[in-house]
């Protein structure tokens, strides 16, 4: 959890994964892998898009659909450009504020459960297992196993995936990282909850959009 580049270590470049992937020979595979673009594209557009209801769907395809089978548009394209840069701005204000509202709503749930500490940053901490030893100092270095979701659950990496415990110097880490992993032993599992001014910010980074509160399920394995 580097504070600038460690994404680039666990998430290659498209064009990497791109050489690495079999072709698409069989036909049956490759119809596979174009609808899985289709269902990433529709994922990106539902995230910046409000689409109400079936006919909201069956419009948008449709001129999805057009275009790509190169038929002439059914409607004046450029006289709706202005609504649909109206659409995408008042559904992104529409989208933040209600992701804003959810995150805050976690963060106060959260810090009324059972055992959780709250740091003077900000951070949460809840101590599944204590763990033994000494506390890392916060120039340590910590070798971890973790797992880390937004609130809504979606994983944007783990070490356990990896295969590979994570070390690193809690001068390194964002800040939610420095103060929580001060409060584990060797041995201790706990839920790290980061508000975002404690993780990354308003920086998107990776699959983590600007301004996310993070969740980590961390284990410290080793102190140094």
């Amino acid at each position: 959890m580097k504070k600038l580049a460690i994404f680039a270590l666990f998430f290659a470049p498209l064009w990497v994964m791109a050489q690495a992937a079999p072709a698409a020979n069989d036909p049956a595979e490759r119809n596979k892998m174009l609808y899985s673009l289709g269902f990433l594209l529709g994922d990106n557009l539902k995230k910046q898009l409000i689409l109400d209801n079936e006919n909201d769907y069956k419009a948008v395809s449709q001129g999805m659909r057009d275009s790509l089978l190169n038929k002439a548009a059914q409607t004046d394209v450029e006289k709706y450009k202005p609504q649909i840069i109206q659409k995408y701005q008042e559904d992104a204000r529409r989208i933040s504020e209600k992701r804003e509202a959810a995150q805050q709503e976690y963060l106060e749930n959260f810090k009324k459960e059972k055992g959780v500490k709250v740091l003077d940053n900000g951070a949460m901490i809840k101590l599944s297992k204590a763990g033994k030893g000494k506390n890392p100092k916060a120039d340590d270095s910590v070798t971890v196993h973790y797992t880390g979701t937004l609130i809504d659950g979606t994983k944007f990496d783990s070490s356990r995936d990896r295969g590979q415990a994570f070390t690193t110097r809690l001068t390194d880490v964002v800040p939610c990282w420095t103060k929580a992993l001060q409060q584990m032993k060797p041995g201790s599992q706990a839920k790290i909850v980061c508000p975002a001014d404690t993780a990354y910010g308003n920086r998107p980074v990776g699959p983590i959009p600007a301004n996310s509160v993070l969740v980590f399920d961390i284990e410290v394995i080793d102190v140094k």
